[in-house]
């Protein structure tokens, strides 16, 4: 599991990666607690997390980018 600080070095590419790969878990996990018995039910929760701090990281760069005051 990565921490918000290792996710706040990473690039805006590595980040949707990162969240691409998170939800393709998270979809799985779903599927498979509907279809048997999950061995970490934590697993939803963590994967759920993980992609929130990504797109919370993402929605501040995009504020601080628009923030910027651009020049003349």
């Amino acid at each position: 599991m990565t921490s918000t600080s290792e996710l706040r070095e990473m690039s805006d590419e590595q980040l949707v990666a990162t969240a691409n790969e998170a939800a393709t878990a998270l979809f799985r996990l779903r599927f498979q607690s509907q279809s048997e018995r999950l061995n970490t039910p934590s697993d939803i929760r963590k994967n759920r997390r993980l992609i929130a701090r990504v797109k919370t990281i993402q929605s501040e760069r995009i504020k601080a980018a628009n923030n910027t005051p651009a020049e003349a």
